[in-house]
């Protein structure tokens, strides 16, 4: 302040000692003067020091129903796996590690199909039939092979008896000198040459019993059943149709009869540039979100960098798995990744 601000404020300086003056107006006037005169000057001083002029506002308190709530308090707990940073996006599909085009082992034509798209199948469940006449007329031809090398067994068995009989009685007349070298020897080499008959025999019927396993085998392929359980994506074929493990018959025959995928197999594939693999590891983080579900975030691993690079592309493919599953994800839906970073 100025020297002349000194001089007046010591001039308002209150002498206690002094015996109050209690009835001179003139003083008071003067008082009430100096007091304004140095409020005057103070805000003068402000106005020239900050360029702008110094308000006191005297707020009264508000009404308890107008007042503002009290400041949050802010929440200073680590930050989850959701809120990590975003280092490397791509994008990719949704793919089964479990799919399969389901066909018949042995061409045939179709005669029923039990199954429709979108519908749930167990392992084992019969999805399609072939007709089967001409396969159980081969199982009824095998069992009737067996059958009848049966009887030839017993044949020859029985004449494996007589013949050890008559070499039994051959011997005996022998020690007796009633039958001859030549006889005995005869009937020694007739139970040799059944023996060996009946061997043949037994062997045959082996060979009779397998055939008719392998016929009953082939009959059960006239019955196409799911290999594992899933949801069939695709049906291929109709009643009426030939179909056959292979395109034998040109266009015409079918070589599927529906498509089957496991619905807990279903993983992200995902091809991220060979110049940004390295911000990529084995069980890292990654944040989806489906073409179909912008907003929806689905929580992900790394579960495997296949160890190749596609050189037209550039590219290295990675397996993301996920971790909570969804009826709303489907194979080969298209889906975007975010890889986060590692937590601190």
């Amino acid at each position: 302040m100025s020297r002349d601000t000194s001089a007046l404020l010591g001039q308002l300086k209150i002498d206690r000692e002094a015996a109050p003056e209690s009835g001179s107006p003139s003083r008071k006037v003067l008082l009430a003067t100096s007091v304004g005169l140095v409020i005057g000057i103070g805000i003068g001083l402000t106005i020239g020091l900050t360029g702008a002029p110094f308000f006191v506002e005297n707020k009264a308190p508000l009404p308890a129903q107008n007042r503002e709530p009290p400041a949050r308090v802010l929440d200073l707990k680590p930050r989850t796996e959701k809120f990590r940073e975003t280092i490397l996006n791509a994008s990719g599909y949704i793919t089964p590690r479990r799919m399969a085009t389901v066909s018949a082992e042995v061409m045939g034509l179709i005669h029923s199909v039990d199954v429709e798209e979108g519908m749930q199948v167990e392992q084992g469940q019969i999805l399609a039939r072939l007709d089967d006449v001409k396969a159980r007329v081969a199982v009824n031809f095998a069992q009737a092979q067996i059958q009848v090398l049966q009887a030839q067994e017993a044949s020859i068995h029985a004449k494996l008896k007589e013949a050890q009989r008559q070499y039994q009685r051959f011997a005996g007349l022998r020690d007796k000198n009633y039958s001859s070298k030549a006889q005995l020897t005869q009937s020694e080499s007739s139970v040799e040459g059944l023996r060996a008959d009946l061997a043949s025999a037994r062997a045959n019927i082996q060979v009779a019993i397998l055939e008719a396993e392998r016929q009953r085998e082939r009959l059960a392929d006239h019955i196409i059943r799911a290999p594992f359980a899933g949801v069939v994506t695709t049906k291929n074929a109709q009643p009426g149709e030939i179909v056959a493990p292979s395109s034998a018959g040109g266009g015409f025959t079918r070589t599927g009869i529906c498509t089957i995928v496991d619905m807990n197999s279903l993983e992200i594939e995902v091809d991220v540039n060979e110049a940004f693999i390295g911000r990529v590891a084995k069980g890292q983080k990654v944040n989806a979100n489906l073409d179909a579900y912008p907003n929806w975030d689905i929580p992900a691993t790394v579960i495997a960098i296949i160890p190749t690079a596609d050189r037209a592309k550039a590219t290295v493919r990675v397996r993301i798995a996920i971790d909570d599953k969804d009826a709303r994800i489907l194979p080969d839906m298209g889906v975007k990744v975010g890889f986060l970073a590692a937590a601190p």
